[in-house]
């Protein structure tokens, strides 16, 4: 049985290392850390974890979702949802019995209403946390990528995409992309980020990374990484390189099934190591795991997740890798198809895994662990080892010292005019013209007043204003043009079709905005009855570049890379001629009869005369 050591007092926790207080600002050791090394400080946090019961240790591993806006107060129905889902009614109690040592936040689940409420959320954790008889901060996260992943929506800074960035190809705007994001989170509370996505996207099909990835180049890639890696952590912020080994090229969503990657080893070395490579020579925090089988890495054929050849084998052997190893959602079909939903956390810590993200149930996975030490499948030391790995991430972000957000850094940093200026300087520089067939663009309201906006209309990431159609439609109205928006969906139906083909009627251009398009889709119809009105077509890819590969007679095509307010504002100053194309295309644009033949390289993009 583990007899508890006497309970150390608030203060004695809250004091653990004098480096936390610069690491709060910087999100690195001050040079005052040097003076004590780092075998004093493993001290200090190895008294903490000598103090803490079983039960405080496994909880320690786990990071959870929890519904609710509030930490003691949430509404009712998300009430509901916590004792069906966790067995307790808020965020406090999940914190009280569970002792978890991460939260995760997310949008649907009600976390993020607005900045104050947000960080008002994170105050009512770690308050509960540190009236725990072990006072430990609890480690709070989301996934944050922005383009087209962002939890934290309006009126905090949203930001261009991985691809956009990869686009763009400036490493200053990617690090400075991260360190406003960065600024941003560590402001609300949250200081652990799950970005950036160090997957390579060699495959065009990918139907869970596409535009989350920098690009196609490795070394491009890898460039990219390292510079948001860096502007995270400047602002006190864990960064996360997701998804290891690298979810790349992979024709299968593993929130839905078990992918498998056929890189040999050889291929794997060239291909997905490089960006992991560079975040950890930039000093990467976390590393995310992926749900994906790589024979040529492990035989076996278990999830990467699961996989010691790979986890402890190549990422801590071979990489040299000894920060925290975090899996991705343990709630994803990739990491349950093998195993159930009990032995999946002890097999991922087995593995060499640190902390265990969003199980579907967390009495199973915490009781899992807790019966794995107590029958000698784990020991102590090996959970030791892990919460070792999580406290020295705690005490490097300062949250000894200073766990609570402020009513004052939240009004001064979130959604400044200087970040918002920012993002829209960087959204510039990304948007890529594929095609300019005569120099049709950029627009003029004298040429071409009458605008009429269609196209897909997909679900909005959290905080944009509204459907894209109608925030480009009403971008390029202030910038002189009259512009309207009709919406017909990502797979337009034959009524739509024939409303956009009439309200194309006397316009002096249309612009369609473009969702993945497939070659059964009937967007490749609406382009082409709006070509055959003969009125001028442009094309906007707002998500995936390759659409232009199955659509023809469109006068001009952009791609922007998501379709987020801040990518759609500067698409629609690029078409008016307020701002010059100058993204290049980040993967290269293959023709959808021969695959085999490039229509655009990596490296394309046209722009205008100056």
């Amino acid at each position: 049985m583990h007899h508890r050591a006497p309970a150390p007092s608030r203060r004695t926790l809250l004091t653990v290392t004098a480096a936390a207080a610069a690491a709060a600002v910087t999100g690195t050791l001050a040079p005052a850390a040097h003076a004590e090394t780092a075998e004093t400080d493993d001290l200090r946090l190895r008294r903490i974890i000598d103090r803490m019961s079983l039960e405080e240790k496994v909880g320690q591993l786990f990071v959870m979702r929890v519904y609710g806006h509030s930490a003691t107060a949430p509404d009712q129905a998300d009430v509901d949802a916590n004792l069906a889902e966790i067995g307790v009614r808020t965020a406090a109690e999940l914190v009280e019995r569970y002792h978890v040592g991460g939260i995760i936040y997310f949008a649907w689940a009600h976390n993020t209403r607005d900045p104050q409420q947000i960080a008002a959320l994170s105050n009512g954790i770690q308050q509960a946390a540190l009236a725990r008889p072990t006072p430990v901060p609890v480690l709070i996260s989301t996934d944050q990528e922005h383009g087209i992943v962002c939890r934290v929506g309006k009126p905090a800074t949203l930001l261009p995409g991985a691809m956009a960035l990869g686009a763009g190809g400036s490493h200053a705007d990617a690090r400075k992309a991260a360190q406003i994001a960065g600024e941003e989170l560590a402001a609300l509370g949250i200081r652990q980020n799950y970005a950036p996505v160090a997957d390579v996207n060699v495959n065009p099909a990918n139907p869970v990374i596409g535009v989350r990835s920098f690009g196609s180049d490795p070394q491009a890639v890898a460039g990219l990484v390292a510079a948001q890696v860096k502007g995270y952590q400047r602002a006190g912020v864990a960064a996360t390189a997701k998804h290891f080994p690298g979810h790349g090229d992979t024709a299968v969503d593993s929130h839905y099934g078990l992918p498998t990657i056929t890189h040999t080893r050889e291929q794997w070395a060239a291909l997905d190591a490089p960006p992991f490579r560079s975040a950890i020579d930039a000093g990467i925090d976390s590393i995310m795991t992926a749900h994906i089988v790589v024979p040529a890495l492990d035989p076996s054929e278990d999830p990467a997740t699961l996989s010691r050849p790979i986890l402890t084998g190549i990422l801590r052997e071979q990489l040299g890798y000894d920060g925290v190893v975090v899996t991705d959602s343990l709630g994803m079909e990739g990491v349950r198809t093998k195993y159930g939903d009990e032995r999946v956390p002890v097999l991922a810590l087995k593995a060499g895994v640190d902390q265990l993200l969003n199980p579907p149930r967390l009495d199973v996975a915490w009781n899992a662990v807790l019966k794995a030490v107590r029958d000698g499948e784990l020991t102590e030391a090996r959970l030791d080892e892990s919460i070792l790995r999580i406290l020295r991430l705690k005490a490097k972000l300062g949250l000894f010292r200073q766990a609570y957000a402020t009513r004052a850094a939240v009004e001064r940093v979130v959604g400044s005019e200087e970040h918002l200026a920012h993002a829209d300087r960087i959204a510039e520089a990304t948007t890529t013209l594929l095609l300019n067939e005569d120099g049709f663009l950029p627009l003029s309201p004298a040429t071409h007043r009458s605008v009429l906006v269609v196209g897909a209309d997909p679900a909005s990431p959290s905080g944009t204003t509204g459907p894209p159609t109608t925030t480009l439609a009403t971008a390029l109205t202030e910038l002189g043009f009259t512009a309207t928006a009709l919406s017909t969906g990502i797979t337009p139906t034959a009524a739509k079709i024939e409303e956009a083909v009439a309200a194309a009627a006397g316009r002096d251009v249309v612009v369609v905005g473009t969702y993945n398009v497939g070659a059964a889709s009937p967007q490749r119809t609406l382009v082409a009855r709006l070509v055959a009105t003969g009125v001028p077509v442009v094309t906007v890819a707002i998500r995936n570049p390759y659409d232009i590969a199955r659509l023809g007679g469109q006068r001009a095509s952009l791609a922007a890379y998501s379709w987020t307010d801040v990518e759609l504002r500067a698409a629609a100053r690029v078409l008016a001629g307020r701002a010059r194309p100058l993204g290049r295309l980040p993967v290269p644009v293959q023709s959808a009869e021969d695959p085999g033949r490039v229509l655009y390289p990596v490296g394309h993009g046209l722009t205008y005369p100056r």
